[in-house]
């Protein structure tokens, strides 16, 4: 038996290491403040960690971690808690490393467009930054979410509507991030 405990936790802490940094940026994206970001990754990770045997045997764990992380921050808004995407003060914000292919890593100024994605209502922002940030589909974006394919269509298109509107931003939606 504690063999098999043993690899479990071997495999979990493969999984934690090669997805921290995806789960931190995706969580920065959704809560803005790097310290509400580590806290819910880390709340996340707890809660998949006392599932793993179900959740690493998933079909796709990254994406079960990715949905129990978007619950959790969708319960804090049910909740009435207010979050700042972008602090008056960031001075002291951590700022993201974008991975190599990230196309939104090439826009010139990163802090217009998370000032911009801290104007979008929680749902618009989570379909945004799902579909076009982690690039997922409209169907994985769904199941993260936790409604229709219509609703992440919907809610990522109004939010895009909205960053258009922001003169700054219209050049990097439109041409998908490059200058």
């Amino acid at each position: 038996m504690g063999d098999r405990k043993q690899a479990r936790d071997e495999e979990f802490q493969s999984f934690v290491i090669g997805r921290w940094p995806r789960l931190m940026r995706t969580a920065f994206l959704l809560t803005g403040e790097q310290h509400a970001a580590e806290d819910l990754v880390q709340s996340t990770l707890e809660q998949a960690y006392v599932a793993w045997r179900r959740v690493g045997s998933a079909d796709d764990p990254e994406a079960y971690v990715r949905r129990v992380m978007v619950n959790a921050h969708a319960r804090k808004h049910r909740r009435k808690l207010r979050e700042f995407l972008a602090p008056k003060d960031d001075s002291g914000l951590v700022r993201e490393v974008a991975d190599t292919g990230d196309r939104m890593a090439q826009a010139d100024d990163r802090s217009a467009l998370l000032k911009a994605l801290a104007k979008l209502p929680p749902r618009q922002r989570e379909a945004v930054v799902l579909r076009y940030w982690e690039d997922l589909t409209e169907t994985q974006t769904a199941e993260a979410m936790g409604c229709s394919v219509g609703s992440v269509k919907s809610n990522a298109a109004k939010g895009i509507a909205k960053l258009r509107a922001i003169p700054a931003l219209a050049d990097m939606v439109t041409q998908g991030g490059r200058k």
